[in-house]
């Protein structure tokens, strides 16, 4: 049996990986985390996640906790991710980060820290995406700039960041695979007189509405035809299953920074 730590557990991701966790067997939640001030702090978490009680109360500090772990799955917010990171790397414990939105000078603050341990970051924890990721790389790079390339994401009215880590995960992987650096060529939306779309440009565009659990649509366009890759999440249990795919990848991973390819054995 082992010990599992989950911190953003009273949110969206947190209750389904708790119960995903249960469900599978070989799961013990050993802490519970989330933020200070959060009004269900001191509740069993499996009873705020709807599986029953697990003996586990949400506490709002990861180093209380982090000591009885084997391993830490993190779907938090910016600023806790960054915490949680540092508290995994202080008790020696693996951590599996799939919280979005940090900026590049915050990730790579996230990577020194956790360099010592064995810590998987990804934007995305589903079989399905990370296969999109290699269908996006091989398509960019085998259609040219002729072929414009838009990214349309949609996630739930709740998703604090834009675009998605996902979506932006694709533009840097299209960017690369076609010889340009992402921050040369991503264009966030478009509003007024724009003017004719500039050759090799990547359009990137956010939805927010309702209950979506995840959308991703990559199009390549050129005047007389049009290829567009899609992946759609029907549920939020295929993120948290990947989560504990790569919570048992970081089990026995020696210390460094992996991905879910290197989870999924796609790299």
């Amino acid at each position: 049996m082992k010990k599992l730590v989950v911190c953003g557990a009273a949110g969206r991701m947190g209750k389904r990986i708790i119960a995903c966790a249960l469900e599978e067997g070989g799961w013990e939640i050993a802490g519970a985390v989330e933020n200070p001030g959060h009004p269900l702090l001191g509740r069993d978490v499996g009873e705020v996640a709807g599986v029953g009680k697990t003996g586990s109360a949400l506490v709002s500090d990861l180093g209380g906790v982090a000591a009885s772990a084997d391993v830490i799955v993190d779907f938090s917010s910016v600023e806790a991710g960054l915490e949680n990171g540092r508290a995994a790397a202080a008790a020696g414990k693996p951590i599996v980060i799939g919280t979005t939105g940090f900026s590049e000078e915050q990730e790579r603050e996230l990577r020194e820290a956790l360099k010592s341990v064995s810590a998987v970051i990804a934007p995305n924890m589903s079989l399905g995406v990370n296969l999109l990721f290699n269908l996006v790389e091989a398509t960019a790079s085998a259609l040219d700039e002729e072929y414009d390339l838009e990214i349309v994401e949609a996630h739930h009215r709740f998703k604090k960041d834009a675009p998605s880590g996902t979506a932006l995960k694709i533009g840097k992987i299209a960017a690369a695979a076609r010889g340009r650096k992402w921050r040369d060529v991503a264009v966030h939306g478009r509003e007024g007189k724009v003017g004719e779309r500039n050759k090799g440009e990547i359009g990137v565009h956010a939805v927010r509405a309702g209950d979506i659990v995840g959308e991703h649509t990559v199009v390549f366009s050129c005047p007389g035809e049009r290829v567009e890759l899609v992946h759609r999440a029907h549920s939020r249990d295929t993120f948290a299953r990947g989560a504990l795919r790569a919570a048992r990848f970081a089990l026995s991973a020696p210390p460094g920074i992996y991905g879910m390819a290197d989870v999924l054995g796609l790299a």
